[in-house]
C-alpha cells in the first residue's frame, strides 16, 4: 500500500469509493466537484489517497480552522478493511494537521459506526459524550 495526495484527477474513483464503502456523501453540495477542486486549491496536503497497485482503496480529508483539526471522510473499500489502511490514514491525517498547528484533532462520527468508534480509540482519541452537535445548513444538499 501506498499513500499519496489526492487531485481532481482522483474525483470519480473517490466517489467510487465512498460508494463502495457506504459513506454517504453531497455530491450536490460539499462533495460536488467543483467544491472538492476548490478544497484541493487551498490545502492540497489534506487530501490523501491509500492505493494498493492502481486501485484506490481508502481517503482521508482533512481540515483545520487553526485551533482545531477534523478528520473527514475516511473511508477504506471493504475488501481491504483490517488491514492498517485507515489508520495509515489517520496518523498521515494528523501529521498534516500538525503542520499546520492544529492543537486538538477531532473525528465526527455517527453512533451506528462502532468500526470507526473502535478504530479512533485505538489510535488514542478519547470519547467526548458531553457535547451535542448542532448545524445550521443552507438545504439538505450541502
Amino acid at each position: 500500500m501506498r499513500v499519496r495526495k489526492l487531485t481532481i484527477d482522483d474525483y470519480d474513483d473517490i466517489i467510487e469509493l465512498w460508494d463502495r464503502a457506504s459513506l454517504p456523501y453531497k455530491p450536490e453540495g460539499r462533495d460536488s466537484k467543483s467544491s472538492i477542486a476548490s478544497e484541493m486549491e487551498a490545502n492540497p496536503e489534506f487530501f490523501m489517497g491509500a492505493y494498493e497497485g492502481n486501485k484506490l482503496v481508502g481517503t482521508v480529508i482533512a481540515s483545520c480552522d487553526l485551533r482545531k483539526g477534523w478528520i473527514n471522510r475516511l473511508a477504506v473499500d471493504p475488501t481491504c478493511r483490517r488491514r492498517g489502511i485507515a489508520k495509515t490514514l489517520i496518523t498521515k491525517a494528523e501529521r498534516a494537521l500538525k503542520k499546520k498547528g492544529a492543537k486538538i484533532i477531532c473525528a465526527l462520527i455517527e453512533d451506528t459506526n462502532n468500526g470507526s468508534m473502535k478504530l479512533f480509540k485505538k489510535c488514542g482519541y478519547i470519547e467526548k459524550r458531553d457535547v451535542i452537535y448542532f448545524n445550521k445548513r443552507k438545504s439538505d444538499r450541502v
